[in-house]
């Protein structure tokens, strides 16, 4: 079991950590994504091979028992943004670290526009001028939930709400209207 009071792992580091070729695929997705480091990505990992297991889990259950831990899991990766509504186990199963990136604060912060580059919306996280339904979240590793995407906004108290603050007018950004920027 262990101290509860110690932090463990969560993640799996690689089995051949000097791989040239997996290095590269790994510097690569951490600048596509605007990684801090090697256990971010190796966290999006371990978190994708724990529900591709669950899933394969699945298949090979009885088909009665199986409807309905199906039917649980599709709702939760759909809760997530990670597969449509109306998907079965093979789109789990196809899913990507990619994927799971994306569902980032982080990430969603810069696709919605509310930062110029990955980076930028990384020290707008950080610093607390982002909240998610008036609750500030410093932390770009947050998962965003396809509820919690309609209410991202800059926190009130930030002074980047205000539309004459130099950033959002850099950024063009007239008014945020429910976490998508209006024009």
């Amino acid at each position: 079991m262990g101290d509860p009071k110690k932090k463990h792992k969560l993640y799996t580091t690689p089995k051949r950590p000097y791989d040239v070729r997996a290095f590269e695929e790994d510097l690569k997705i951490l600048g596509v994504y605007g990684l801090r480091n090697k256990r971010e990505l190796w966290r999006a990992r371990t978190e994708l091979s724990t529900l591709r297991r669950r899933a394969r889990e699945m298949l090979s259950f009885d088909p009665v028992e199986r409807i309905e831990m199906e039917r649980i899991l599709i709702r939760k990766l759909y809760g997530l943004g990670l597969v449509p509504e109306s998907s079965s186990l093979d789109n789990t199963l196809s899913l990507s670290v990619g994927d799971l990136l994306e569902r980032r604060l982080q990430t969603v912060v810069y696709r919605t526009g509310m930062a110029k580059t990955l980076f930028q919306s990384r020290q707008l996280i950080t610093h607390g001028h982002i909240s998610i339904d008036g609750r500030k979240v410093k932390s770009p590793s947050y998962r965003v939930t396809r509820e919690d995407e309609a209410k991202l906004a800059y926190a009130g108290s930030s002074p980047v709400s205000l539309k004459d603050h130099p950033l959002r007018q850099e950024i063009g950004m007239e008014e945020l209207k429910g976490g998508a920027p209006v024009e």
